[in-house]
């Protein structure tokens, strides 16, 4: 089963939830703050996107208060990881893992060629 990290206030995370919905992906929803994703999801998709920066929500608040863009090019990538589960507000959104399937952010044309293919 796929599991579905997401924040309510997340519009990326409303569309992807519809997404999923709609095409009838199975999955199980998670609040991504109060629950983050587990170490061995976030190094699969780590794996997958070749660049921890991408696993990062840039935008978010946390990301500026903790001064994340200054740390992050001196951090390796497991203390990033060890942030990332620390913290699901760092994490970027839509975020969904399962066996062999990880998606950061919504991209349905993404989305479609790996869930649907």
């Amino acid at each position: 089963m796929l599991r579905f990290y997401a924040y309510k206030g997340c519009d990326g995370c409303r569309k992807a939830r519809k997404w999923l919905s709609i095409n009838g992906v199975q999955f199980i929803e998670i609040a991504i703050r109060e629950t983050p994703p587990s170490l061995t999801e976030l190094t699969q998709a780590l794996e997958e996107a070749g660049n921890i920066r991408k696993l990062f929500n840039t935008s978010g608040v946390d990301y500026r208060e903790l001064r994340m863009k200054d740390m992050l090019p001196t951090m390796t990538d497991d203390d990033a990881l060890k942030k990332l589960t620390s913290n699901g507000n760092l994490v970027k959104r839509s975020f969904l893992t399962g066996k062999d399937v990880s998606l950061i952010g919504f991209q349905e044309n993404v989305w479609y060629e790996t869930l649907k293919s």
